[in-house]
């Protein structure tokens, strides 16, 4: 079984080829650049490289989210359309869930977050069992310092993950003092590879269904709620 695995959800880009479990190759990139013009290219390019082609491929795995409103809606927009014209299943993947894979190794809880202005974040934990990731705090939209001092109350080791770890640290280290784990940069990347795997266990998705999952309502949504709210009440 061939898969595809790509995310945009945040600023880095992320294209992945398996075979079954085996990677075959994977592109990462993590510079600031329109994710609408690059993608395509770079998912030509690597399979071009690694000799398959689209009609080989078996299953579309893609990062549905939270993260970069356009970011995730360009990675949905552009699976989906592979999916439904190559007429073949997709999943969609958290984009916390794929970022813990990083630590899937650790004993500890792992703590991805994404960096959502105004001192709030988008987060979630998780942990390893029997081998398995497994969610044990829901994902949330959540102001950081304040999921920090939840975090506390567990009294037990965290890693952190995430693409905005240096903007966080000192406020990290301040909160959890030797609680806190907070791995090499290279470790805060997220890998399209590590979506593949953890959509292994996962349902397919409705193709023309499958959403977003922003965790909040973008600025003009928010807005046009409030405009129809303000309509009703005169």
């Amino acid at each position: 079984m061939y898969i595809l695995a790509i995310d945009t959800s945040n600023q880095a880009l992320g294209v992945a080829l398996l075979r079954d479990n085996e990677l075959v190759g994977e592109i990462v990139t993590n510079i600031a650049k329109n994710h609408s013009i690059r993608l395509m290219p770079a998912v030509d390019y690597l399979m071009r490289e690694v000799n398959i082609t689209p009609e080989q491929l078996d299953k579309i795995v893609v990062a549905k989210g939270p993260g970069s409103y356009t970011g995730v809606r360009i990675g949905l927009t552009t699976a989906k359309t592979l999916a439904w014209s190559l007429n073949i299943p997709i999943v969609g993947v958290s984009s916390l869930e794929a970022l813990a894979y990083r630590a899937k190794f650790s004993n500890a809880i792992i703590c991805p977050f994404f960096d959502a202005r105004r001192g709030l974040v988008y987060t979630g934990l998780y942990e390893i069992k029997d081998g398995n990731m497994v969610l044990v705090d829901k994902e949330r939209n959540i102001l950081f310092s304040e999921w920090l001092d939840h975090l506390v109350e567990k009294k037990k080791k965290v890693v952190f993950l995430s693409p905005d770890i240096e903007k966080h640290t000192e406020l990290i280290q301040s909160k959890l003092e030797d609680y806190a784990e907070i791995p090499k940069m290279a470790y805060h990347i997220a890998k399209p590879s590590d979506l593949a795997l953890a959509a292994s266990d996962k349902e397919i998705d409705d193709t023309h269904t499958l959403t977003p999952n922003y965790l909040r309502l973008a600025e003009a949504e928010v807005n046009w709620i409030k405009t129809q709210k303000e309509k009703q009440n005169g």
